[in-house]
């Protein structure tokens, strides 16, 4: 549907929404309109043609086609400030972040943070079982058992958990834990049953080794006031800090595996809310906002790569023009337009692909 002098559009296939300004495909293309039947609306008077040339995105000058190509980055960012703020009201203020392995001690502005060490945790508490009945809670670490520590092998501690609980079925043995959002500690004695139900286990809990996290407190009123901007530009630093992580990885393996197994597609988004949608209505909420700031936070990032077709592809060649003073050849920057969406839409294909496979094979 055409409002004023602008065609809005649904296409097919969903991978994206774009903007496609007047003059942006000349600029890659290397043609100038000259009648009514081509590129742009213009007259046969020089005046007239002029007038038109002039409204083109590629007759602009250099700093403000930089300031619309970085547009669309910087309302992702502001996207995901808004999500944020929502999510961290509904959270009261309080986040969980895993860490990941290699990005050592990241520091976190701007609000306060607690660093958890990964290990055990107990994420489902069967009813009835004698893990309910002692008080064992769900989302709690284990800290130590029968007053001894979990190993530092992240290997061998789900093993360990359940050879002890297995050596001591009729037996009182004694439990030290943590819930993982309060940071409480608290015990519990509990007697693992002998003969439990089929599926249950003898203490009637499901449990998973815990990565390492790092707890982010919004709680002063001031830091509450901009958590949403802070958390923001927190995730973004962070997110360029694991990406530069990843990249190093297959530079040093000399594979794209490392890189490959971050990137997810629609397909896998889909998927992963079909499991959210089964979690209870807060938490449903929350892991949802949670998602969608960070796919606001990830497509900034993505975009802003100085990759062609890409909006930081675009930024490159802009700012090349502004440090030499002179435009790289229309054509040549059209081909790179056109080899980086090539490359984009087949990447999306491998992964669309990739993921169905992990799906349902």
């Amino acid at each position: 549907k055409k409002i004023g002098e602008t065609l809005y559009s649904i296409n097919w296939l969903p991978i994206g929404g774009f903007v496609k300004l007047y003059g942006e495909d000349e600029v890659g293309g290397g043609k100038i309109g000259k009648g009514k039947n081509e590129a742009y609306e213009t007259h046969s008077t020089g005046s007239g043609q002029a007038k038109d040339l002039n409204r083109a995105f590629f007759a602009k000058p250099a700093w403000q086609r930089a300031i619309v190509v970085v547009a669309g980055v910087v309302m992702n960012l502001i996207l995901a400030v808004l999500i944020y703020y929502v999510y961290l009201i509904v959270s009261n203020f309080n986040t969980i972040l895993p860490l990941y392995p290699s990005v050592k001690d990241p520091k976190f502005y701007f609000v306060n943070q607690e660093t958890r060490k990964g290990g055990l945790l107990i994420d489902e508490v069967v009813k009835n079982s004698p893990a309910e009945e002692s008080g064992i809670k769900p989302e709690t670490r284990v800290i130590t058992v029968n007053n001894e520590a979990l190993p530092n092998d992240p290997t061998k501690v789900a093993d360990f958990f359940a050879d002890t609980i297995a050596e001591n079925k009729g037996k009182q043995m004694r439990l030290d834990l943590q819930d993982i959002v309060t940071g409480k500690e608290y015990s519990v004695t509990v007697t693992p049953r002998e003969n439990p139900p089929k599926g249950e286990g003898a203490l009637g809990v499901r449990y998973g080794y815990e990565v390492p996290l790092v707890v982010l407190r919004y709680e002063t009123p001031g830091r509450k006031a901009f958590s949403g901007v802070a958390h923001t530009i927190n995730l973004t630093k962070y997110n360029v800090q694991i990406f530069g992580k990843i990249f190093d990885q297959s530079v040093e393996s000399k594979s794209v595996k490392p890189l490959g197994e971050t990137v997810s597609g629609p397909l896998a988004i889909l998927f992963l809310f079909q499991d959210i949608f089964k979690l209870p209505s807060k938490d449903a909420i929350l892991t949802t906002l949670n998602i969608a700031g960070l796919i606001s936070v990830s497509l900034a990032i993505f975009n802003i790569l100085p990759i062609p077709a890409l909006d930081g592809g675009r930024l490159f060649f802009i700012l090349y023009e502004m440090i030499t003073k002179r435009k790289v050849s229309p054509k040549i920057e059209g081909m790179a337009h056109a080899v980086g969406m090539v490359l984009l839409l087949g990447l999306i294909v491998l992964v669309t692909v990739r993921d169905v496979i992990t799906k349902f094979f």
